[in-house]
């Protein structure tokens, strides 16, 4: 499922904002981007994300940014004396060239290092756990855009089991699909049949009539149909993570259907399981958007 949330934090040094991002997944796998020296945060977040979380792909990102800007420079002696070093060479090779001036070193990537004071062990604990709660906060967020977008997709796959629903019961309102009608279809296509082979009698027509009538019912595959969607709306109803129980009903509806169709003995049951194989794959692209 889909979502994203932001949520934003901070002490009286530092001020940090956490991301996280989640598009459909079969199964639950999450990337986090932590700036250095934040690695230790990683594990009790994803510890959280998982007990809140069963299925998607989620990219998680955490930016901290100091809040006081006045924190004391101090020069690197040692990067700006080779600097100098340098200028002083090429202005004995080109005089031309003008010199170096200070404000110009100064400028140069590492003469200046701002001097920002270590955190205490207690510190850097206390901001974790900060940090962490904002976590929390941006999970909660994400679970509430993931349930509302899950609350639409409930209406959607209703839809879909409805009109399963719908297509069954027409395939059982089918008067062909009688066993009965079936071997009274079959004897009167295979009577003429025992002038030209008069070892075939009445008795065994019927016989091997009845046999062929057996194997076309498909009132076991409507039944396991309709059970199908009982139990679909069970897992519906349930509040619970079922995107991979529905998966695996996704595969038991389709082979209902397919034998449906291998069954059929005429065109309009045949277009009925043909229909019913469509809204099926409906309704299994649907399922793979939902945890």
């Amino acid at each position: 499922m889909t979502g994203f949330a932001r949520c934003q934090g901070h002490d009286t040094v530092l001020a940090w904002s956490w991301e996280v991002k989640s598009v459909n997944g079969k199964g639950l796998e999450a990337r986090f981007r932590l700036p250095g020296g934040y690695d230790f945060l990683e594990q009790a977040a994803r510890d959280a994300l998982q007990k809140k979380i069963r299925r998607g792909n989620l990219n998680v990102t955490l930016t901290v940014d100091r809040i006081s800007k006045d924190t004391p420079f101090a020069v690197n002696e040692a990067v700006l004396a080779q600097y100098v070093e340098i200028a002083t060479r090429w202005q004995e090779k080109a005089p031309s060239l003008a010199p170096a001036s200070i404000d110009g070193l100064m400028a140069l990537r590492g003469v200046l290092d701002q001097q920002e004071e270590e955190p205490s062990p207690e510190e850097i604990e206390r901001r974790g756990r900060a940090m962490t709660a904002t976590f929390l906060e941006a999970l909660s967020a994400l679970s509430v855009m993931r349930g509302a977008e899950g609350a639409r997709l409930d209406a959607v796959l209703r839809g879909h089991l409805s009109e399963i629903s719908q297509l069954v019961t027409q395939a059982e309102a089918l008067a062909s699909m009688a066993p009965e009608a079936v071997q009274d279809r079959l004897v009167q296509l295979l009577t003429p049949l025992l002038d030209g082979v008069p070892a075939l009698t009445g008795e065994r027509l019927a016989q091997e009539a009845a046999l062929i009538a057996a194997k076309a019912d498909v009132r076991e595959e409507l039944d396991r149909l309709k059970s199908h969607i009982a139990a679909a709306l069970d897992l519906l109803g349930s509040g619970e993570a079922v995107g991979r129980r529905l998966d695996f009903l996704c595969q038991e509806f389709n082979r209902e259907a397919n034998t449906l169709c291998s069954k059929a003995n005429d065109i309009e049951l045949t277009r009925i399981g043909l229909a019913l194989k469509a809204i099926i794959e409906q309704f299994r692209e649907q399922v793979q958007n939902i945890e």
